[in-house]
């Protein structure tokens, strides 16, 4: 299994409010995926920790990974919840399955 990792830093503007519909919206968008096996998202807890927003998408391969990358309803949420407010992120990719080599899956 993969696990997709996204850290985003917020334009300072951005409220509680917002933070809270970027939530929403990312189950809304991401959960309509067929690859997609699970989806987690949240808010920062440390007001010091530069990353306001991350985003983690587990799905079960890295072939499923680039077929989530370029779907619709993730292109779309990129462009109409992430973008409008985000200035920065940090994306990284994980295997979640240590007996199996994702590289060949």
């Amino acid at each position: 299994m993969v696990h997709h990792l996204v850290l985003f830093k917020l334009r300072p503007e951005v409220d509680e409010k917002t933070i809270e519909s970027m939530m929403r919206d990312t189950r809304i968008y991401l959960l309509r995926i067929p690859e997609v096996l699970a989806v987690r998202c949240g808010k920062r807890i440390d007001s010091k920790n530069q990353w306001s927003f991350f985003l983690g998408v587990d799905v079960d391969s890295m072939e499923k990974l680039q077929i989530y990358a370029e779907n619709a309803h993730h292109m779309k949420y990129v462009e109409e919840v992430i973008k409008p407010q985000v200035l920065d992120r940090l994306a990284m990719d994980y295997e979640s399955d240590p007996a199996k080599d994702v590289r060949y899956s």
